[in-house]
């Protein structure tokens, strides 16, 4: 199987060619089994590293829904983080982080695994004369990025709500743990409860997977037809990195939403929005302006350079390692 991320051959220099058609031989040998470890391990990796922001950025988007807006406070990201020091502890950062990784787990292997495959769909669907276009190779990379995205998303949805309700609690515990938090939406909100936002989550999530990966593909393979003689793992990390910060730039406010609908009646609380997707969009402007939906923009942009840095770094680092692992 051919591998998504590897160099592209550039034109002249023979001894680079040849280097980097023996990259792409060696981890076309990649199974499916060490790619889904490969994406999956990558994935939680990344969260676990960066948990304390995600939290912070959780805690700043659902800050507006149960408060009084003409005097909700303007906290800091220092102000907020010595507020969870001070009131829940040190270990509160990683409120959640056990969820996150069993919802990471499954979702980045579904993700890197089904843009693989969409990717190899979609050059046999346009035929292999259109490899090498730039225009057809970001087609490409554009919707199998979206598709994947989507497919990961919808598979593991109901982790993903059940992660955001305990992040977003505060001092007041409500669920305590896991299991407890999926009995009680079961019994209190019926198996729609899981699904909550997920309209959100999946309009947004298409163009987010796209965009990042769209970006990355094109950043790396422009880095590596220029300077081929780079650390792989130096190119991953930047592109990762910058691919994260102009997909977040693009979607955050459909991320804003999806977690304040996977919030609505959450812990005893009455709903605020009681509408549909766009109806929740039209309340946030209303209300607190559009300036309401990029709260939190801030911390997700320090957690997402180096989380999708991460990401990347790790999964080309891991494919490499288990491609070349005798079998």
């Amino acid at each position: 199987m051919e591998a998504a991320r590897v160099g592209v051959v550039v034109e002249g220099g023979n001894g680079n060619n040849v280097k980097l058609l023996q990259q792409k031989s060696q981890q076309a040998q990649l199974g499916t089994v060490s790619q889904l470890l490969a994406g999956g391990l990558s994935g939680a990796f990344a969260k676990t590293c960066t948990a304390p922001l995600a939290r912070l950025t959780i805690l700043f988007q659902v800050q507006g829904m149960h408060f009084d807006m003409a005097t909700l406070s303007k906290p800091s990201i220092w102000g907020e983080a010595s507020r969870i020091v001070n009131e829940e502890g040190f270990r509160a950062f990683w409120k959640g982080n056990l969820v996150t990784i069993a919802h990471r787990l499954p979702y980045s292997a579904v993700n890197f695994y089904a843009y693989e495959r969409f990717k190899n769909l979609l050059h046999i669907f346009m035929g292999e004369n259109h490899r090498g276009n730039t225009s057809a190779d970001l087609f490409v990379h554009f919707v199998g990025g979206g598709l994947s995205g989507i497919t990961s998303a919808t598979v593991t949805y109901p982790l993903d709500l059940v992660r955001t309700r305990l992040a977003a609690q505060r001092s007041a515990i409500y669920y305590r743990g896991i299991s407890h938090a999926f009995n009680t939406i079961c019994r209190e909100e019926g198996f729609s409860g899981f699904y909550k936002g997920l309209g959100a989550t999946l309009l947004g999530v298409g163009p987010s997977i796209a965009i990042s990966f769209s970006v990355y593909e094109g950043l790396r393979s422009f880095w590596q037809s220029r300077r081929p003689d780079d650390s792989p793992v130096i190119v991953s990390l930047a592109s990762g990195s910058l691919s994260g910060v102009a997909s977040s730039t693009a979607t955050f406010p459909l991320d804003l939403v999806r977690r304040r609908m996977q919030l609505e009646g959450a812990g005893g609380r009455a709903r605020v929005y009681n509408t549909s997707l766009f109806g929740t969009f039209k309340h946030i402007l209303q209300n607190e302006g559009l300036r309401g939906l990029y709260r939190g923009i801030l911390p997700e942009y320090y957690k997402v350079v180096p989380s999708v840095g991460i990401v990347f770094m790790t999964y080309e680092t891991l494919k490499v390692f288990l491609s070349s692992s005798p079998s």
